[in-house]
């Protein structure tokens, strides 16, 4: 089950309802139901059929018992579908439920639907984040500081090339992810990738059947060719990594000893049980956090990638949980970093002691230059 206790610090209550068991059992629910209805407006099954299958499929069954079951077949195709079966009074009718789909076509649908939802959501947040920082970059684009590489004072730069930089990390790991999200398809091959069974009419129920779900077409089943949710789940982790550079900057520039920017106070947040003086950076640990998990999730999901024949053996059985998991964590990183941004507190003051005490003079070079083309390639790629 699912722990709040652990969960829900990495991430927000969007994210995880969007892959908790309720939201899997209805785009379960409506993958069979819609797959019903597609299979009657293409005359395979009578429109009757479809409505009583629809009808079946409108309740939520019980969760845990659910579960149990799935655990004990292996899947969760069998139980739903014998559940779904059961609700149904005239057999003839319920031996069309999930007709020519196979458990595997269930489990990436409803995935798919899933990812769908959860990539809007990093989507909007990633936004988000990439506005905060363009306002910073062009609020500090003069504002001098000290540059710093292998941690140790160099030259001077401004804040708003730092800040600069982070945004360009940030829109060019979305341009990424937003490329990867092609890989959410709707899956429909039934046993073996052929789509048997269905009287020669599979590319007419397939069409009919991704719009029903809005989600985009396969060219052709992907049961054993995953190289697109390697490709979605490793933007993911490049996107949590790129917040994650910037939360890094940030806790850094927090130091004690550096005091040049700190994250907003907020009632409640970024205290010690043990030092009342302390003013940790919460948001900059969630971040830095997932973006210590998110490199060896995706990993998983890319060493998936040789699956065995026509339908693989404990491959694709990994992939829901770990992009799960990764999808929570990046908008989790991303949603705590949102508010640092926009809530930040930059010490120019301090900026200005810090460089001056270091000696390197004040040349900031091209750093207004760079930061406002940075800028504009922002604004113009939005």
């Amino acid at each position: 089950m699912t722990c709040l206790l652990r969960d829900r610090p990495a991430t927000t209550p969007e994210m995880l309802e969007a892959f908790g068991d309720v939201s899997l059992l209805r785009a379960a629910l409506a993958f069979e139901a819609k797959l019903a209805r597609a299979q009657a407006d293409a005359g395979l099954i009578p429109a009757a059929a479809a409505e009583a299958i629809a009808a079946a499929c409108a309740e939520l069954p019980d969760i845990e018992s659910l579960a149990e079951a799935a655990a004990h077949a292996g899947t969760l195709a069998i139980p739903l579908v014998a559940l779904i079966r059961e609700r149904i009074a005239d057999p003839e009718i319920a031996r069309l439920v999930h007709k020519g789909a196979t458990s595997q076509d269930l489990a990436d649908t409803a995935l798919m639907l899933q990812a769908k939802a959860g990539a809007a959501l990093v989507v909007r947040e990633a936004r988000r984040l990439a506005e905060a920082l363009a306002t910073m970059a062009e609020r500090h684009a003069a504002t001098p500081m000290l540059g710093r590489t292998l941690l140790q004072a160099a030259m001077p730069i401004t804040f708003g090339l730092k800040a600069a930089g982070w945004l360009q990390g940030v829109d060019g790991a979305l341009a990424r992810f937003e490329r990867e999200t092609a890989a959410i398809q709707l899956q429909l091959g039934g046993a073996t990738g052929s789509l048997a069974g269905l009287d020669g009419r599979a590319g007419e129920i397939a069409e009919r059947l991704a719009a029903l779900l809005g989600l985009p077409r396969a060219e052709t089943p992907w049961h054993a060719r995953r190289e697109g949710l390697a490709g979605l789940a490793s933007s993911l982790a490049i996107l949590t990594g790129a917040v994650g550079k910037i939360a890094g900057d940030i806790a850094l520039l927090a130091q004690t000893e550096v005091a040049e920017a700190f994250e907003p106070r907020v009632a409640g947040r970024g205290g010690s049980s043990a030092m009342a003086h302390k003013r940790n950076p919460t948001g900059c640990q969630i971040a830095l956090s997932a973006a210590l998990r998110a490199p060896h999730l995706a990993a998983t999901i890319v060493a998936a990638l040789p699956q065995q024949h026509e339908r693989g053996l404990g491959g694709w059985q990994a992939e829901g949980p770990v992009l799960a998991e990764l999808f929570q964590l990046t908008h989790g990183a991303l949603a705590a970093m949102v508010q640092v941004i926009e809530g930040l507190e930059v010490d120019t003051n301090r900026m200005a002691e810090n460089l001056a005490a270091a000696e390197v003079g004040t040349d900031t070079g091209e750093s207004a230059i760079f930061a406002a083309r940075a800028l504009t390639t922002h604004r113009e790629n939005r």
